[in-house]
């Protein structure tokens, strides 16, 4: 699984030629980026269809161009490899994005959970906990679920997706 990830990694960094990082460590989308990665890579190594839903959430959702996100996913692929548990990560959040801001990265992460078209226990119990750190209730997260739930279930019923 390691090697998949670092594999994972270097597809993702090679375009590259920063060498240097471009997102601090206390910058909220770095940490996002992180619980997005943590959520995509809990059953196994991350689809095409899991890695573009990444690649587009980051980009619409934090309004960056094509190469600045994968910039985004390169760095914190490296620090979510690193983290020992999630706190790290929702703590940045927690210090930096109010409580719409949350519900929205919450948002992103069912969206990562449903993009394979099914939700396995882990990610449930990640999301469940995710959620928690965050402040993000109980009811606003079974909420969001099931609204992702309902726009992705289209999407998942196609064929040709």
């Amino acid at each position: 699984m390691l090697d998949k990830l670092r594999q994972f990694i270097a597809e993702v960094a090679a375009p590259l030629t920063q060498d240097r990082p471009v997102f601090s460590d206390t910058d909220y989308r770095l940490a996002a980026t992180a619980l997005l990665i943590h959520v995509v890579s809990l059953d196994g190594e991350p689809s095409e269809v899991e890695k573009q839903k990444l690649h587009s959430l980051l980009q619409n959702r934090f309004q960056l161009d094509a190469p600045t996100a994968s910039q985004l996913i390169a760095e914190a692929t490296l620090v979510e490899g690193e983290a020992v548990d999630l706190y790290h990560f929702t703590s940045i959040i927690m210090r930096s994005v109010d409580e719409e801001g949350r519900k929205r990265i919450i948002e992103m992460m069912w969206e990562l959970v449903y993009a394979d078209g099914n939700v396995s226990e882990f990610e449930d119990n990640v999301m469940w906990r995710a959620a928690d750190l965050l402040g993000v209730s109980s009811r606003d997260r079974i909420q969001l679920k099931h609204r992702v739930a309902d726009d992705m279930a289209p999407v998942i019923a196609s064929p040709t997706s």
